[in-house]
């Protein structure tokens, strides 16, 4: 089981959803204030199960609903995605990826980890 790790940022607190390896597979926002933190956890809880998939690097993609995953290229070619509410608001990032496949791996850990993962501070 992964776990959602809260810790101080730089003008207040974020928190990063981690696999059960370990590894960083999405990272939010920096909220001000602590009860912004937890509720942006509560949403990706919510949203990750229900979101619906908008690979933007297909050509004439199909736009979808809120709440989504949009998969999406970045400036230096890596497949990205990010997590984004029923309101549009982006709530988790994730890492660059070489490979369009563990882009989709990422949303997968995030579908299968967030919903039930302890929260822990560092």
């Amino acid at each position: 089981m992964g776990k959602f790790v809260v810790k101080e940022a730089k003008g207040g607190l974020r928190f990063n959803l981690k696999a059960a390896n370990g590894e960083v597979i999405g990272v939010s926002e920096v909220y001000t204030a602590e009860d912004g933190c937890m509720n942006g956890i509560a949403s990706v809880r919510k949203n990750a199960v229900e979101a619906k998939l908008e690979d933007q690097t297909v050509a004439d993609f199909t736009p979808v609903t809120n709440p989504k995953f949009e998969v999406y290229k970045d400036k230096a070619g890596e497949f990205r995605f990010r997590l984004k509410a029923r309101n549009g608001e982006i709530i988790l990032v994730g890492e660059g990826y070489k490979a369009k496949a563990s882009c989709l791996n990422g949303i997968d850990s995030i579908r299968r980890n967030a919903p039930d993962s302890p929260i822990v501070r560092e």
